[in-house]
């Protein structure tokens, strides 16, 4: 039996994004992080209900040389110790790089898949930004878009428009029988 995930973005759903000017942006220290309400809850649900929690963040600050990958990795060590994480994925390049594990592109979904024997078809996206839906898409998971009104592109076609983790989990959790891979 493959197991099911729900593959999480980090900043806006696990923890909260900086917003300058309508755009988010990610905490560059420790000290910036704050978890988001309801999201230690909604993650023992659902690691409670045998998801593996996968959580895939795009991290082109280090690329961008405006963060350290020090700074990312503290953080990702902060978060594991916090939350009942499986484990956490980080692409540090830009857009430019054109690299196979930057969302939208799956890369990041695949290499999760890869490592926990993931059903990607009983499997779940759950971000805030129109790249992670278009990589759950691109590897039929089905997708949660946390809507904070960002200023920039919307996703195309989210399975579910949500307003957080918390409300994500509550639906997987009561559909769950639905895409059990068992």
């Amino acid at each position: 039996m493959r197991a099911r995930a729900a593959f999480l973005d980090r900043d806006g759903v696990i923890n909260r994004a900086i917003v300058r000017n309508g755009k988010p942006y990610s905490p560059t220290r420790v000290e910036e992080v704050q978890i988001l309400p309801g999201v230690p809850e909604a993650l023992a649900l659902l690691k409670q209900a045998k998801f593996r929690l996968l959580v895939v963040t795009n991290q082109p600050d280090i690329a961008r040389g405006t963060a350290r990958s020090s700074a990312v990795d503290a953080i990702t060590d902060f978060l594991m110790r916090k939350l009942p994480i499986d484990r956490i994925y980080v692409c540090p390049h830009d857009a430019s790089d054109a690299c196979a594990c930057r969302k939208p592109r799956p890369g990041l979904l695949l290499k999760g898949a890869d490592d926990f024997a993931i059903d990607l078809r009983a499997s779940f996206m759950i971000g805030d930004r129109w790249r992670d839906i278009e990589a759950g898409h691109a590897v039929g998971c089905e997708t949660f878009f946390i809507d904070y009104g960002y200023d920039e592109r919307r996703p195309d076609a989210p399975d579910h428009l949500v307003a957080s983790l918390a409300e994500a989990a509550s639906i997987i959790l009561s559909n769950s029988s639905l895409k059990d891979s068992s």
